[in-house]
This record gives C-alpha cells, structure tokens and sequence, in this order.
C-alpha cells in the first residue's frame, strides 16, 4: 500500500539527498557522501532531473531556483543547514560530531548558509550540464542521471 504523505520515488526508509546537479560545490559534496556513506544509507537525485522535480513539488519548493539542498527522510524533509547536519548525523564518526552545530539557532545558521549558497556559482562555478554517475554508482542515485565522481583524487 502506498503511503500518500511519501513524495513520488520515495519509500518509508528511503534517505535522499537532492542537490543542484550543476552546482561544482553541491558536486564536492555530493562525492563527499558517496565516499563517507559506507552504508549506503543515503541515495542522491539532483533537482533538475524528472524524480527530483517531483519530489520538490510535493513538498511545494520552487521547481527552477535550486538555492538549497533537500534531504528527505520518508516523508519528512529538510532545508539549508538542517539538511547539512541530518545528512552529516547518517555518516560514520566523527562526522554525526557537527550535529552539535544544532544548538545555533537556524536562523543564524541558516544565514552562513545562504551566504554560500547564493555565491556558489561564482565562488566554485558550475556545470553546463548534469554531470553521469559511473555505472559502479548508478545504484546510488535515484535517479541515475547526474554527477560522476572525478577519477582522479
């Protein structure tokens, strides 16, 4: 039976992070998950794709300005530094460490946040478009479409 609080490809358990797919600092982060997340707890969909827009309308966000990351859990999500932490809270030690950075209120952190995220582009630069995960990682993504680790470390 399915849940109809749940957004579209998203199950009860299911933890997934949506990032702008041609954001070159949501990229870092995006390999920073994939390399930390020995569980494979957390699934990527950047917010361009078909899933990811789905996604971001059920929970009503813009569907053009990708100005935050979304993690959902189930039928629960979060933006901007929340996300941050909850998604640093599902990897090994001493990452679930930064949780404590929940104790500034969100507005403050939320404000840091914004600062990068509104210069990203200029700061780190960006994509011309979604970039392929390799076939090793495509079981990663939600939706198989965006950000291929670089081979070169």
């Amino acid at each position: 039976m399915n849940n109809p609080t749940l957004p579209p490809y998203i199950q009860t358990q299911d933890r997934v992070l949506l990032f702008d797919g041609v954001c070159k600092l949501c990229h870092v982060w995006s390999r920073f998950i994939l390399r930390f997340d020995r569980a494979q707890n957390i699934k990527l969909c950047s917010v361009q794709s078909p899933e990811g827009q789905a996604i971001l309308a059920h929970f009503s966000l813009p569907l053009d300005q990708f100005d935050s990351l979304v993690y959902v859990e189930g039928a629960n999500h979060y933006l901007r530094s929340n996300a941050v932490l909850n998604v640093l809270r599902q990897l090994p030690w001493p990452w679930p460490a930064f949780y404590i950075f929940k104790l500034i209120p969100r507005p403050l952190r939320d404000w840091g946040y914004n600062r990068i995220a509104q210069n990203r582009y200029r700061l780190f630069g960006r994509y011309a478009q979604c970039q392929l995960p390799s076939t090793e990682l495509r079981q990663r993504f939600l939706d198989g479409q965006c950000i291929k680790p670089s081979e070169h470390h």
